[in-house]
């Protein structure tokens, strides 16, 4: 499947002009630092770019900025669709990376050994 050309060149553009906090998360993560995963940052997972994912363990992490806080239904139905892909998505604000990064880095270690939800996940509910 061929990526769409704009998507590719803003995930780019994205890698190339991280926020600190994306900065300070990927040191921590990149080149399998962290728990032996390879973590990708700013990946497309068509129609969207997510700034880091573990395709692996089927985890995506957004790190969430200030412009965040008004796009509430917009990130529910981005992550609802992500977690239809059987994706598990976690989110941290951009402080809490730059000020507690041991404890989203525990947070990111408990959702790496969580097995992720079965796609589709199962119907609940009896008769």
């Amino acid at each position: 499947m061929r990526l769409d050309p704009t998507l590719k060149q803003r995930a780019k553009h994205m890698r190339a002009n991280p926020t600190p906090a994306e900065q300070k998360l990927w040191l921590a993560l990149r080149a399998n630092r962290f728990e032996n995963q390879q973590f990708t940052r700013q990946t497309i997972i068509a129609p969207y770019i997510v700034d880091f994912a573990s395709k692996a363990a089927r985890l995506i992490i957004e790190v969430d900025g200030d412009t965040h806080s008004a796009k509430d239904r917009y990130d529910a139905r981005r992550t609802e669709f992500l977690e239809s892909l059987g994706y598990t998505v976690i989110r941290f604000a951009n402080p809490d990376v730059m000020h507690n990064i041991e404890s989203v880095l525990g947070v990111i270690a408990q959702a790496l050994h969580t097995p992720p939800l079965p796609n589709p996940p199962p119907q609940g509910g009896g008769s």
